[in-house]
């Protein structure tokens, strides 16, 4: 699991770096970014790597810290200082949770257990209502980490950041903590079968309400933005059906194609002078040809279609609800999945499809720069 986590987080970060040259180039804080982003990545690495709860700890609120900075990295406006506050505060509440949750486990494994392999071993002194304690706070942690209902109400705001980091931190490595956390977890969510229903149910519901608030966001970023909280929901609910290969392998699969996303939207952004608006945007496949097929990869990826790897995850996930006899989860998946398809392919249609809306973006649009 710590393997897979590093091969992916590692290499989609030393590629978003790359592509930070570029998009930050001539910004005045461009030392501050990247030591950022570098402190983020570490933080990551550490969570990742720890080889216990408290040592994971210590990268969680590391990547939470980094977040802050990060949103609010153009402090002169107002606003993007309260998304970065909004995201802080929204995590802290997640982490009281966390901390509690490890808390409870210590207390009822006593000394027996500091580090996953000896707490897997002393899974089974955890009597029930211990176990499903544990679980569910465990679990408000990774809800506030991961944007699941009702701490999801940072992650929309937390597009005041540069594009960069949207596609790093929420896309690739930061929110799929959570997950990473309940699948880290898996011998205490195995024992305690009504946590694992309450996590999907939970998932679930969220990739429902932000599929609906999906459909209506105007701003490009948004549009991402709660297109991520959605795909969380699946890999929750994957997780929570105890098919935790699958909502890994969604983490794996959303990591790629959502940072190419976000990546793709931050060059359409970079072209059209940081307009994020799709009503003002269209057209723009005759002007960037090489951003219009990438992102269309990416839409097909998130939207599900085969040979992409989006079909192969979500796939998964749907075919472990319904085997194990979670229907309505399964019902709730396949409407999600409609939906999905149609915002990625709302917003292709709006930015490179039809008439240009807006003449004098569009006659300055042109493709990235190569790095």
């Amino acid at each position: 699991l710590s393997a897979l986590m590093l091969l992916f987080v590692s290499f989609i970060g030393s590629l978003i770096h790359i592509y930070s040259i570029g998009y930050m180039a001539g910004d005045e804080n461009f030392g501050k970014f990247f030591s950022y982003m570098n402190l983020f990545l570490g933080s990551m690495l550490i969570l990742v790597l720890g080889s216990g709860p408290v040592v994971m700890f210590v990268g969680w609120e590391g990547v939470g810290l980094c977040s802050y900075l990060l949103i609010s990295f153009y402090s002169k406006d107002t606003d993007n200082v309260l998304a970065g506050n909004k995201a802080f505060i929204v995590n802290r509440i997640g982490d009281l949770g966390f901390v509690l949750g490890m808390a409870f486990l210590f207390w009822a494994i006593g000394s027996g257990g500091f580090d996953y392999l000896s707490l897997r071993a002393n899974a089974h002194i955890l009597t029930p209502g211990i176990g499903l304690a544990v679980c569910l706070l465990l679990f408000i942690g990774a809800c506030g980490k991961s944007a699941q209902i009702p701490l999801y109400v940072w992650l929309p705001d937390a597009m005041a950041g540069p594009t960069p980091v949207s596609a790093l931190i929420h896309a690739a490595t930061m929110v799929t903590a959570g997950v990473y956390m309940v699948a880290r977890f898996s011998f205490i969510y195995a024992h305690v079968p009504l946590a694992g229903s309450i996590v999907a149910w939970t998932g679930i519901l969220t990739a429902l309400l932000s599929a609906i608030f999906g459909m209506f966001q105007s701003d490009i970023k948004k549009i991402l933005a709660y297109s991520t909280v959605s795909q969380l929901g699946y890999m929750f609910a994957g997780v929570g059906v105890a098919a935790y290969s699958a909502g890994i392998f969604h983490v794996f699969t959303h990591a790629f194609f959502k940072a190419l996303l976000f990546l793709g939207a931050g060059a359409v952004i970079y072209a059209l002078h940081h307009e994020q608006d799709v009503w003002k945007m269209g057209g723009l496949k005759e002007k960037m040809p090489k951003t219009y097929w990438t992102m269309l990869i990416g839409a097909l990826a998130l939207a599900g279609c085969p040979p992409f790897s989006g079909f192969f995850s979500k796939d998964e996930i749907l075919f472990s609800t319904l085997a194990t006899g979670h229907t309505g989860i399964w019902l709730v998946g396949v409407a999600v999945a409609g939906m999905t398809a149609y915002y990625s392919f709302r917003m292709i249609f709006l930015v490179f499809h039809g008439a240009p809306r807006d003449q004098k973006a569009y006659d300055h649009a042109e493709d990235a720069p190569g790095v």
